[in-house]
């Protein structure tokens, strides 16, 4: 394990227009292997002595943003993250080999023991729900409560939801992540999207990736970003969130059928933030609003003017608010 150490603590918010705390560095870092393939990249952000906290990306595949960080009291949180198999700073970028649900909660075991910690709270959105989920489901003695956004529960409408149905919405945009397959290959984009981003030649997996990357990132706001567009389809973000977005809905994203709901009662004597866009196009609020029927007693916030981003102000203020209250009475229930 290699570490390196570099302190930083801010207690004030960023500014008066952002809900966001100041920005840290970790201060502590590292790379952890895991198999004989992956390698994971890993950090420590805030207090030593703080409030542990997990943060788990979206994706699959799309890595960690340092603006992650900043959903946190950085003097009152032990920030924790990792860029995932294949994800960000961990290697190789793409791979979806030896990659599962269930490799990616033994991954978060490793870590919570590696770095002594009994229990923490978790903190997700879009696929970083569902791997919290999942996670709590197999370890909830492990769980102090969980803040979640942007609710996926990897279900077959779900993906079929974002393979065929959002260019209601986004037409432009679905024309576009249609164009790169062939018209006689259109009827399973899946299928057709699987065997170009899991060719072995670059030349034709990362054409694949970078096209399935963008469609993406075009449809995460409700206003439009285009420079977000723009940064999914770079390279390196486009290879995990292309190839290992393909693996996970291939697979099913190694869960069984409605898994997550099936087992709520696992995980529901504990106290949940779940954060929803009304206009969230890639993770309908549907999935959330089934979520809190299964699950009453986590508080449910919707935001009437966001789309999928945890960077819209209405959300990155109730995630905000959200990471206070856990601070108080209710890390403690």
């Amino acid at each position: 394990m290699k570490t390196s150490t570099h302190y930083s603590s801010h207690s004030s918010l960023t500014d008066t227009h952002s809900p966001l705390f100041q920005a840290i560095e970790p201060y502590r870092s590292g790379y952890l292997t895991v198999d004989e393939l992956h390698t994971l990249y890993w950090e420590e952000c805030g207090n030593p002595n703080g409030i542990p906290v997990l943060v788990l990306h979206g994706g699959p595949g799309a890595g960690l943003a340092p603006q992650h960080r900043q959903f946190f009291d950085p003097q009152s949180y032990r920030i924790i993250l990792f860029d995932q198999r294949g994800a960000g700073k961990s290697r190789p970028l793409g791979e979806y080999k030896n990659n599962t649900t269930q490799l990616l909660i033994q991954d978060i075991e490793t870590i919570r023991q590696m770095l002594s910690i009994e229990k923490w709270l978790v903190f997700g959105g879009s696929w970083g729900s569902t791997l919290a989920l999942a996670y709590g489901q197999a370890h909830p003695e492990q769980c102090t409560g969980f803040v979640l956004r942007g609710i996926f529960l990897c279900t077959a409408a779900e993906f079929n939801w974002f393979l065929y149905q959002i260019k209601w919405f986004y037409p432009a945009q679905y024309e576009q992540f249609v164009s790169h397959i062939p018209l006689n290959e259109r009827d399973d984009l899946l299928s057709a999207y699987s065997k170009r981003l899991f060719s072995e030649d670059p030349e034709v997996y990362v054409p694949a990736a970078q096209n399935w990357s963008k469609y993406e990132g075009s449809c995460l706001h409700l206003l439009p970003h285009p420079e977000v567009a723009d940064s999914f389809e770079s390279i390196p973000v486009a290879l995990g969130v292309g190839r290992l977005e393909a693996h996970y809905f291939k697979n099913l994203a190694f869960l069984t059928d409605d898994q997550l709901i099936n087992n709520i009662h696992k995980i529901e004597h504990l106290p949940a933030v779940i954060v929803q866009g009304r206009y969230d196009v890639v993770c309908p609020p549907f999935s959330a609003y089934r979520l809190h029927q299964a699950w009453p007693s986590a508080r449910f916030k919707m935001i009437e003017d966001a789309g999928h981003s945890a960077f819209e102000a209405g959300i990155s203020s109730a995630l905000v608010q959200a990471t206070e209250s856990f601070k108080t009475h209710f890390y403690f229930i």
